[in-house]
Protein backbone atom coordinates (compact mmCIF):
# COMPACT_ATOMS: atom_id res chain seq x y z
CA UNK A 1 0.00 0.00 0.00
CA UNK A 2 1.36 3.63 -1.03
CA UNK A 3 0.93 5.61 2.33
CA UNK A 4 -0.87 8.92 1.84
CA UNK A 5 -2.57 10.93 4.87
CA UNK A 6 -3.55 14.35 4.90
CA UNK A 7 -4.29 17.17 7.42
CA UNK A 8 -7.27 18.76 6.14
CA UNK A 9 -8.31 22.18 8.87
CA UNK A 10 -10.50 24.95 8.03
CA UNK A 11 -9.35 28.40 7.37
CA UNK A 12 -11.54 29.46 10.71
CA UNK A 13 -8.67 31.77 12.44
CA UNK A 14 -5.91 30.02 13.86
CA UNK A 15 -4.17 26.48 14.52
CA UNK A 16 -5.55 24.75 17.65
CA UNK A 17 -3.07 22.71 19.41
CA UNK A 18 -5.23 19.63 18.88
CA UNK A 19 -4.88 20.65 15.30
CA UNK A 20 -1.33 20.43 15.28
CA UNK A 21 -1.39 16.95 16.91
CA UNK A 22 -3.36 15.61 13.79
CA UNK A 23 -1.21 17.06 11.67
CA UNK A 24 1.77 15.67 13.69
CA UNK A 25 0.67 12.19 13.97
CA UNK A 26 -0.26 12.19 10.23
CA UNK A 27 3.32 13.67 9.24
CA UNK A 28 4.82 11.38 11.86
CA UNK A 29 3.13 8.31 10.36
CA UNK A 30 4.02 9.58 6.57
CA UNK A 31 7.55 9.89 7.84
CA UNK A 32 7.85 6.64 9.38
CA UNK A 33 6.21 4.98 6.47
CA UNK A 34 7.90 6.47 3.48
CA UNK A 35 4.87 7.78 2.70
CA UNK A 36 3.13 11.28 1.37
CA UNK A 37 1.79 13.99 3.67
CA UNK A 38 -0.02 16.26 2.26
CA UNK A 39 -2.14 19.45 3.37
CA UNK A 40 -5.71 19.95 1.86
CA UNK A 41 -7.92 23.35 3.05
CA UNK A 42 -11.59 22.72 3.70
CA UNK A 43 -12.90 26.56 2.91
CA UNK A 44 -16.55 24.89 1.93
CA UNK A 45 -17.64 26.98 5.33
CA UNK A 46 -18.36 30.03 3.81
CA UNK A 47 -20.12 31.64 6.90
CA UNK A 48 -16.67 30.78 9.07
CA UNK A 49 -14.04 31.76 6.20
CA UNK A 50 -11.84 33.83 7.73
CA UNK A 51 -9.60 35.94 5.94
CA UNK A 52 -5.66 35.05 5.93
CA UNK A 53 -6.54 31.85 8.01
CA UNK A 54 -4.89 30.05 5.28
CA UNK A 55 -1.47 31.47 5.32
CA UNK A 56 -2.20 31.25 8.83
CA UNK A 57 -2.32 27.59 8.96
CA UNK A 58 0.56 27.39 6.83
CA UNK A 59 2.52 29.54 8.88
CA UNK A 60 1.80 27.81 11.56
CA UNK A 61 2.86 24.30 10.23
CA UNK A 62 5.94 25.41 8.57
CA UNK A 63 7.43 26.73 11.76
CA UNK A 64 6.64 23.89 13.54
CA UNK A 65 8.62 21.94 10.61
CA UNK A 66 5.56 19.76 9.30
CA UNK A 67 6.52 20.27 5.41
CA UNK A 68 4.02 18.47 3.58
CA UNK A 69 5.03 16.84 0.32
CA UNK A 70 1.38 18.38 -1.60
CA UNK A 71 -0.94 21.28 -0.66
CA UNK A 72 -1.62 24.99 -1.76
CA UNK A 73 1.61 26.48 -1.91
CA UNK A 74 3.02 23.31 -2.72
CA UNK A 75 1.54 21.72 -5.97
CA UNK A 76 1.29 17.70 -6.35
CA UNK A 77 -0.85 15.69 -8.74
CA UNK A 78 -4.23 15.35 -7.03
CA UNK A 79 -5.05 19.80 -6.94
CA UNK A 80 -6.83 21.29 -6.67
CA UNK A 81 -6.37 21.56 -2.48
CA UNK A 82 -8.06 24.11 -1.83
CA UNK A 83 -12.17 22.57 -1.56
CA UNK A 84 -13.78 25.93 -3.05
CA UNK A 85 -11.91 25.12 -6.43
CA UNK A 86 -12.95 21.27 -6.61
CA UNK A 87 -16.81 22.47 -6.33
CA UNK A 88 -17.80 20.98 -10.08
CA UNK A 89 -16.14 17.71 -9.29
CA UNK A 90 -18.28 17.01 -5.91
CA UNK A 91 -21.51 18.66 -7.93
CA UNK A 92 -20.81 15.32 -10.32
CA UNK A 93 -20.39 12.68 -7.56
CA UNK A 94 -23.89 14.10 -6.00
CA UNK A 95 -25.54 13.80 -9.29
CA UNK A 96 -24.14 9.97 -9.61
CA UNK A 97 -25.48 9.42 -6.07
CA UNK A 98 -28.72 10.60 -7.08
CA UNK A 99 -29.03 8.34 -10.01
CA UNK A 100 -28.53 5.42 -8.05
CA UNK A 101 -31.16 6.29 -5.92
CA UNK A 102 -28.42 7.11 -2.31
CA UNK A 103 -29.16 10.73 -2.73
CA UNK A 104 -32.40 13.17 -3.32
CA UNK A 105 -33.46 16.35 -3.78
CA UNK A 106 -34.79 18.49 -0.66
CA UNK A 107 -36.78 21.72 -1.09
CA UNK A 108 -38.11 22.19 2.49
CA UNK A 109 -38.01 25.62 3.67
CA UNK A 110 -36.06 26.56 6.99
CA UNK A 111 -39.18 27.37 8.67
CA UNK A 112 -40.36 23.84 8.04
CA UNK A 113 -37.34 22.09 8.99
CA UNK A 114 -37.37 24.05 12.91
CA UNK A 115 -41.04 23.03 12.80
CA UNK A 116 -40.21 19.47 12.14
CA UNK A 117 -37.31 19.91 15.37
CA UNK A 118 -39.50 21.51 17.40
CA UNK A 119 -42.04 18.81 16.97
CA UNK A 120 -39.64 16.01 17.52
CA UNK A 121 -37.95 17.48 20.72
CA UNK A 122 -41.73 17.55 21.94
CA UNK A 123 -41.73 14.01 21.30
CA UNK A 124 -39.10 14.03 23.18
CA UNK A 125 -37.50 11.80 20.27
CA UNK A 126 -33.34 10.58 20.99
CA UNK A 127 -32.11 13.08 18.14
CA UNK A 128 -33.89 15.70 15.40
CA UNK A 129 -34.02 13.78 12.05
CA UNK A 130 -35.09 14.98 8.69
CA UNK A 131 -38.16 12.49 7.84
CA UNK A 132 -37.66 11.88 3.91
CA UNK A 133 -40.46 13.89 3.32
CA UNK A 134 -38.63 15.08 -0.20
CA UNK A 135 -37.89 11.41 -0.96
CA UNK A 136 -41.24 10.85 -1.76
CA UNK A 137 -41.39 13.66 -4.49
CA UNK A 138 -42.37 12.40 -7.85
CA UNK A 139 -39.41 12.91 -10.78
CA UNK A 140 -42.01 15.42 -12.47
CA UNK A 141 -41.99 17.57 -9.39
CA UNK A 142 -38.85 17.65 -8.38
CA UNK A 143 -37.65 18.95 -12.11
CA UNK A 144 -40.81 21.49 -12.06
CA UNK A 145 -38.79 22.76 -8.75
CA UNK A 146 -35.72 22.22 -10.60
CA UNK A 147 -37.08 24.05 -13.06
CA UNK A 148 -38.61 26.83 -11.38
CA UNK A 149 -34.92 27.45 -9.18
CA UNK A 150 -36.48 26.85 -6.22
CA UNK A 151 -33.71 26.47 -3.65
CA UNK A 152 -32.41 23.15 -2.59
CA UNK A 153 -29.96 20.76 -0.95
CA UNK A 154 -28.64 17.43 -1.95
CA UNK A 155 -29.19 14.69 0.66
CA UNK A 156 -27.88 11.27 1.71
CA UNK A 157 -30.62 8.92 1.64
CA UNK A 158 -30.02 6.61 4.77
CA UNK A 159 -31.68 3.07 4.59
CA UNK A 160 -33.02 2.23 8.10
CA UNK A 161 -32.53 -0.72 10.34
CA UNK A 162 -28.59 -1.46 8.93
CA UNK A 163 -25.22 -2.14 10.60
CA UNK A 164 -23.19 0.30 10.09
CA UNK A 165 -19.58 -1.53 10.91
CA UNK A 166 -16.08 -0.31 10.38
CA UNK A 167 -12.38 -0.85 11.87
CA UNK A 168 -10.56 1.31 13.82
CA UNK A 169 -7.34 1.24 13.78
CA UNK A 170 -7.31 2.74 17.91
CA UNK A 171 -10.48 1.86 18.85
CA UNK A 172 -11.11 -1.63 17.13
CA UNK A 173 -14.12 -2.67 15.62
CA UNK A 174 -16.96 0.11 15.74
CA UNK A 175 -20.88 0.10 15.45
CA UNK A 176 -23.43 2.31 14.27
CA UNK A 177 -27.21 1.84 13.97
CA UNK A 178 -28.80 3.68 10.49
CA UNK A 179 -31.67 4.50 12.51
CA UNK A 180 -29.55 6.67 14.17
CA UNK A 181 -28.17 8.87 11.30
CA UNK A 182 -29.86 11.69 9.71
CA UNK A 183 -29.94 11.77 6.47
CA UNK A 184 -27.42 14.65 5.70
CA UNK A 185 -27.03 17.03 3.64
CA UNK A 186 -24.44 16.89 0.55
CA UNK A 187 -24.73 19.45 -1.12
CA UNK A 188 -25.91 22.88 0.61
CA UNK A 189 -28.26 25.17 -1.08
CA UNK A 190 -25.38 27.81 -2.13
CA UNK A 191 -23.78 25.03 -4.19
CA UNK A 192 -20.97 24.39 -1.67
CA UNK A 193 -20.33 20.66 -0.33
CA UNK A 194 -20.65 19.68 3.15
CA UNK A 195 -17.64 18.86 5.11
CA UNK A 196 -18.96 14.91 4.77
CA UNK A 197 -19.51 14.90 1.04
CA UNK A 198 -16.17 16.95 0.01
CA UNK A 199 -14.13 14.88 2.66
CA UNK A 200 -14.94 11.55 1.03
CA UNK A 201 -14.62 12.56 -2.70
CA UNK A 202 -11.36 14.34 -1.98
CA UNK A 203 -9.89 11.59 0.46
CA UNK A 204 -10.81 8.82 -2.92
CA UNK A 205 -9.36 11.01 -5.48
CA UNK A 206 -6.52 11.96 -3.63
CA UNK A 207 -5.72 7.87 -2.61
CA UNK A 208 -5.95 8.70 1.11
CA UNK A 209 -4.72 5.17 2.67
CA UNK A 210 -5.36 6.62 6.08
CA UNK A 211 -7.81 8.94 7.49
CA UNK A 212 -6.26 10.32 11.13
CA UNK A 213 -8.27 12.40 12.71
CA UNK A 214 -9.86 13.37 16.07
CA UNK A 215 -12.32 11.63 18.10
CA UNK A 216 -14.94 14.35 17.38
CA UNK A 217 -14.90 12.66 14.08
CA UNK A 218 -15.98 9.31 15.29
CA UNK A 219 -19.82 9.62 14.87
CA UNK A 220 -19.52 11.25 11.38
CA UNK A 221 -17.70 8.60 10.18
CA UNK A 222 -21.01 5.82 9.48
CA UNK A 223 -21.70 8.87 7.13
CA UNK A 224 -18.48 8.67 5.56
CA UNK A 225 -19.25 4.86 5.20
CA UNK A 226 -22.17 5.10 3.44
CA UNK A 227 -20.57 7.55 0.90
CA UNK A 228 -17.64 5.13 0.21
CA UNK A 229 -20.17 1.72 -0.51
CA UNK A 230 -22.76 4.15 -2.35
CA UNK A 231 -19.87 5.07 -4.55
CA UNK A 232 -18.47 1.41 -5.13
CA UNK A 233 -15.03 2.89 -3.42
CA UNK A 234 -12.65 1.25 -1.12
CA UNK A 235 -12.88 2.21 2.26
CA UNK A 236 -9.58 3.94 3.94
CA UNK A 237 -7.99 2.57 7.08
CA UNK A 238 -9.62 5.29 9.96
CA UNK A 239 -7.92 6.09 13.31
CA UNK A 240 -9.69 8.60 15.53
CA UNK A 241 -7.54 10.09 17.86
CA UNK A 242 -8.36 10.93 22.01
CA UNK A 243 -9.40 14.08 22.56
CA UNK A 244 -7.79 17.03 24.30
CA UNK A 245 -8.61 17.52 27.82
CA UNK A 246 -8.13 20.35 30.43
CA UNK A 247 -6.84 19.17 33.79
CA UNK A 248 -10.42 18.91 35.20
CA UNK A 249 -11.13 16.81 32.37
CA UNK A 250 -13.07 19.00 30.28
CA UNK A 251 -12.80 19.92 26.76
CA UNK A 252 -9.58 21.67 25.72
CA UNK A 253 -10.97 25.10 25.16
CA UNK A 254 -9.62 28.47 24.80
CA UNK A 255 -12.10 29.56 28.10
CA UNK A 256 -9.75 27.62 30.34
CA UNK A 257 -6.28 29.65 28.31
CA UNK A 258 -4.27 29.42 25.38
CA UNK A 259 -5.09 26.60 22.53
CA UNK A 260 -3.24 28.17 19.45
CA UNK A 261 -0.60 27.15 18.24
CA UNK A 262 0.53 31.31 17.81
CA UNK A 263 0.11 31.87 21.33
CA UNK A 264 2.84 29.51 22.07
CA UNK A 265 4.90 30.50 19.73
CA UNK A 266 4.43 34.22 20.78
CA UNK A 267 5.37 33.75 24.62
CA UNK A 268 8.40 32.32 23.44
CA UNK A 269 7.59 28.23 23.56
CA UNK A 270 10.23 26.75 21.19
CA UNK A 271 8.82 24.47 18.59
CA UNK A 272 10.85 21.57 18.92
CA UNK A 273 9.09 21.30 23.03
CA UNK A 274 6.05 22.05 21.52
CA UNK A 275 6.14 19.42 18.95
CA UNK A 276 7.69 16.85 21.70
CA UNK A 277 4.69 17.78 23.97
CA UNK A 278 2.17 17.71 21.59
CA UNK A 279 3.28 13.89 20.62
CA UNK A 280 2.96 12.66 24.35
CA UNK A 281 -0.71 13.61 24.09
CA UNK A 282 -1.98 10.26 23.88
CA UNK A 283 0.61 8.29 22.46
CA UNK A 284 3.80 7.00 23.83
CA UNK A 285 6.60 4.79 22.98
CA UNK A 286 6.34 2.18 25.62
CA UNK A 287 8.77 3.29 27.94
CA UNK A 288 9.59 6.33 30.21
CA UNK A 289 10.48 8.29 27.94
CA UNK A 290 9.64 11.83 27.41
CA UNK A 291 12.34 14.07 25.92
CA UNK A 292 12.40 13.11 21.87
CA UNK A 293 13.12 15.35 19.01
CA UNK A 294 10.99 14.88 15.50
CA UNK A 295 13.66 12.58 14.13
CA UNK A 296 13.07 10.13 17.17
CA UNK A 297 8.99 11.05 17.19
CA UNK A 298 9.35 9.47 13.61
CA UNK A 299 11.62 6.19 14.74
CA UNK A 300 9.19 5.62 17.53
CA UNK A 301 5.76 6.44 16.07
CA UNK A 302 3.03 3.87 15.45
CA UNK A 303 -0.73 4.13 15.45
CA UNK A 304 -0.83 1.36 17.54
CA UNK A 305 -0.03 2.82 20.63
CA UNK A 306 -2.04 5.59 20.24
CA UNK A 307 -4.26 5.75 23.59
CA UNK A 308 -8.37 5.79 23.21
CA UNK A 309 -8.82 7.75 26.50
CA UNK A 310 -8.55 11.56 26.52
CA UNK A 311 -5.14 13.22 27.25
CA UNK A 312 -5.11 15.82 29.22
CA UNK A 313 -2.89 18.95 28.68
CA UNK A 314 -0.71 19.55 31.45
CA UNK A 315 1.06 23.41 30.67
CA UNK A 316 3.96 22.46 33.33
CA UNK A 317 5.05 19.53 31.49
CA UNK A 318 5.35 21.75 28.51
CA UNK A 319 6.84 24.01 30.38
CA UNK A 320 9.60 21.63 32.01
CA UNK A 321 10.23 20.20 28.81
CA UNK A 322 10.78 23.58 27.05
CA UNK A 323 13.49 24.17 29.41
CA UNK A 324 15.24 20.65 28.52
CA UNK A 325 14.90 21.54 25.05
CA UNK A 326 16.17 24.80 25.68
CA UNK A 327 19.27 23.58 27.61
CA UNK A 328 20.38 21.19 25.07
CA UNK A 329 20.81 23.56 22.21
CA UNK A 330 24.36 24.77 21.55
CA UNK A 331 25.59 27.86 23.11
CA UNK A 332 25.80 29.08 19.52
CA UNK A 333 22.46 29.22 19.05
CA UNK A 334 21.42 30.34 22.47
CA UNK A 335 23.54 33.36 21.79
CA UNK A 336 21.25 34.18 18.88
CA UNK A 337 18.37 33.51 20.72
CA UNK A 338 19.47 36.03 23.51
CA UNK A 339 20.67 38.49 20.95
CA UNK A 340 17.23 38.52 19.68
CA UNK A 341 15.86 38.75 22.41
CA UNK A 342 17.97 41.45 23.62
CA UNK A 343 16.92 43.53 20.27
CA UNK A 344 12.86 43.50 21.25
CA UNK A 345 13.76 44.79 24.80
CA UNK A 346 14.74 47.64 26.35
CA UNK A 347 19.06 46.77 25.63
CA UNK A 348 18.42 47.02 21.95
CA UNK A 349 21.22 49.70 21.77
CA UNK A 350 23.19 47.84 24.34
CA UNK A 351 26.87 47.32 23.20
CA UNK A 352 27.74 43.75 24.67
CA UNK A 353 30.13 41.41 23.29
CA UNK A 354 29.20 38.19 22.52
CA UNK A 355 31.76 36.38 24.69
CA UNK A 356 29.77 38.44 27.73
CA UNK A 357 26.53 37.26 26.48
CA UNK A 358 27.86 33.73 26.29
CA UNK A 359 28.46 34.34 30.04
CA UNK A 360 25.69 35.30 31.14
CA UNK A 361 24.02 32.23 29.06
CA UNK A 362 26.38 30.02 31.12
CA UNK A 363 25.69 30.96 34.70
CA UNK A 364 22.04 31.11 33.45
CA UNK A 365 21.21 27.97 31.81
CA UNK A 366 19.99 25.67 34.70
CA UNK A 367 17.88 28.34 35.85
CA UNK A 368 15.74 29.68 33.00
CA UNK A 369 12.76 27.45 30.84
CA UNK A 370 12.64 30.22 27.85
CA UNK A 371 14.86 32.74 25.77
CA UNK A 372 13.66 35.62 27.16
CA UNK A 373 14.10 34.47 30.78
CA UNK A 374 17.82 34.88 30.57
CA UNK A 375 17.04 38.88 30.59
CA UNK A 376 14.16 38.95 32.71
CA UNK A 377 15.25 36.39 35.35
CA UNK A 378 18.66 38.52 35.86
CA UNK A 379 18.57 41.89 34.95
CA UNK A 380 21.65 42.55 37.14
CA UNK A 381 23.60 41.30 34.08
CA UNK A 382 22.33 44.42 31.90
CA UNK A 383 21.88 46.88 34.54
CA UNK A 384 22.84 48.12 37.93
CA UNK A 385 19.56 47.17 40.46
CA UNK A 386 17.16 49.61 40.65
CA UNK A 387 15.62 48.44 43.82
CA UNK A 388 16.47 45.50 46.34
CA UNK A 389 13.81 42.67 47.27
CA UNK A 390 11.89 44.14 50.78
CA UNK A 391 12.30 40.41 52.70
CA UNK A 392 15.87 40.08 51.33
CA UNK A 393 16.77 43.65 52.80
CA UNK A 394 15.36 42.87 56.22
CA UNK A 395 16.62 39.29 56.35
CA UNK A 396 20.28 40.23 55.17
CA UNK A 397 20.68 43.88 55.69
CA UNK A 398 21.36 44.47 59.49
CA UNK A 399 23.05 47.43 61.14
CA UNK A 400 26.28 45.96 60.86
CA UNK A 401 26.23 44.97 57.46
CA UNK A 402 27.92 48.49 55.78
CA UNK A 403 30.61 47.89 58.02
CA UNK A 404 31.11 44.45 56.72
CA UNK A 405 30.17 46.01 52.87
CA UNK A 406 32.98 48.37 53.51
CA UNK A 407 35.70 45.87 54.12
CA UNK A 408 34.73 43.72 51.35
CA UNK A 409 34.94 46.35 48.85
CA UNK A 410 37.74 47.45 49.77
CA UNK A 411 39.17 44.13 49.90
CA UNK A 412 37.55 43.66 46.14
CA UNK A 413 39.55 47.30 45.43
CA UNK A 414 42.57 45.96 45.65
CA UNK A 415 42.31 42.64 43.21
CA UNK A 416 44.23 43.12 39.66
CA UNK A 417 41.85 41.25 36.83
CA UNK A 418 40.19 39.13 39.50
CA UNK A 419 38.68 35.60 38.78
CA UNK A 420 36.17 33.72 40.54
CA UNK A 421 38.65 32.58 42.98
CA UNK A 422 39.83 35.44 43.71
CA UNK A 423 36.34 37.18 44.58
CA UNK A 424 36.27 34.12 46.88
CA UNK A 425 39.06 34.04 48.58
CA UNK A 426 39.16 37.88 49.32
CA UNK A 427 35.49 37.34 50.33
CA UNK A 428 36.33 34.15 52.98
CA UNK A 429 39.60 36.47 53.93
CA UNK A 430 37.19 39.42 54.99
CA UNK A 431 35.02 36.46 56.99
CA UNK A 432 37.95 35.79 58.59
CA UNK A 433 39.38 39.11 59.44
CA UNK A 434 36.06 39.85 60.93
CA UNK A 435 35.34 36.65 63.14
CA UNK A 436 31.92 36.22 60.79
CA UNK A 437 30.90 33.69 58.61
CA UNK A 438 30.71 33.63 55.04
CA UNK A 439 26.85 33.91 54.77
CA UNK A 440 27.10 37.31 56.06
CA UNK A 441 28.95 39.19 53.21
CA UNK A 442 27.51 36.69 50.82
CA UNK A 443 24.26 37.61 51.23
CA UNK A 444 24.34 40.79 51.06
CA UNK A 445 26.91 41.14 48.53
CA UNK A 446 24.42 39.43 46.50
CA UNK A 447 21.81 41.64 47.32
CA UNK A 448 23.98 44.61 46.77
CA UNK A 449 24.85 43.65 42.88
CA UNK A 450 21.72 41.77 42.02
CA UNK A 451 19.26 43.70 43.98
CA UNK A 452 17.93 40.16 44.50
CA UNK A 453 18.29 37.03 47.10
CA UNK A 454 18.27 34.07 44.33
CA UNK A 455 20.35 33.63 41.05
CA UNK A 456 23.36 31.83 39.87
CA UNK A 457 26.32 31.73 42.01
CA UNK A 458 27.95 35.15 43.25
CA UNK A 459 31.35 34.73 42.20
CA UNK A 460 29.99 33.83 38.84
CA UNK A 461 27.98 37.17 38.97
CA UNK A 462 31.11 39.76 40.15
CA UNK A 463 33.50 37.51 37.69
CA UNK A 464 30.79 38.42 35.03
CA UNK A 465 29.66 42.16 35.67
CA UNK A 466 33.28 42.93 36.67
CA UNK A 467 35.12 44.51 39.50
CA UNK A 468 34.48 47.76 38.89
CA UNK A 469 30.89 47.35 38.67
CA UNK A 470 31.03 45.14 41.40
CA UNK A 471 32.62 47.91 43.44
CA UNK A 472 30.16 50.60 41.78
CA UNK A 473 27.41 48.64 43.05
CA UNK A 474 28.34 47.86 46.70
CA UNK A 475 28.75 51.87 46.99
CA UNK A 476 25.35 52.76 45.95
CA UNK A 477 23.72 49.91 47.91
CA UNK A 478 25.88 51.67 51.09
CA UNK A 479 23.86 54.40 50.04
CA UNK A 480 20.81 53.46 49.60
CA UNK A 481 19.98 50.96 52.27
CA UNK A 482 22.46 52.65 55.13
Amino acid sequence: MNIRVRFAPSPTGYLHVGGLRTALYNYLFARKNNGKFILRIEDTDRNRYVEGAVENLINSLKWCGLDYDEGPDAGGDFGPYLQSQRLDIYKKYAEELISKGHAYYCFCTPERLEELRKEQMAKKLPQAKYDKHCLRLSKDEIEKKLSENIPHVVRLNVEPGKKIIFEDVIRGTVEFDSDNIDDQVLIKSDGFPTYHMANVVDDYLMQISHVIRGEEWLSSTPKHVLLYNFLGWNLPVFAHLPLLLNPDRSKLSKRQGDVAVEDYRAKGYLKEALINFVALLGWNAGDDKEFYYIDELIEKFSLERVNKSGAVFDIEKLNWLNAEHLRAKPESELLLMLKDEMNKSKYANANYTDEYLLSVIRAMKERVSFAYEFITKSPYFFEAPSSYEEKAVEKNWKSETPGYMTKLRDKFSALENPSKEDYEKALKETASELGIGAGKLIHPLRLAVSGMSAGPGIYDILFIIGKEETIKRINRALEILK
